[in-house]
């Protein structure tokens, strides 16, 4: 138990010292990083979108080609 504790400290540490320098050495201001992140995270959410309709598209026509040879099948 001691051992998890140590380690979650350690990485909380860690992530809060990277968070600090990260902010110093920063070139952007946080504004502009906030808009490249908000612009990079819509157009991930296009891209899934438009994944997703297409398989949709794909997998409805598969459905509708097994039910069009089941129904000639049970003719």
């Amino acid at each position: 138990m001691r051992k998890i504790i140590s380690w979650l400290l350690g990485v909380s540490l860690g992530a809060a010292f990277g968070a600090v320098l990260i902010a110093l050495f920063m070139p952007e201001s946080a504004e502009a990083v906030r808009g490249r992140l908000r612009d990079g995270y819509r157009h991930a959410l296009d891209v899934a979108r438009e994944a997703q309709a297409a398989r949709r598209a794909e997998l409805e026509a598969q459905l509708a080609d097994m039910q069009k040879s089941r129904d000639t099948e049970s003719a």
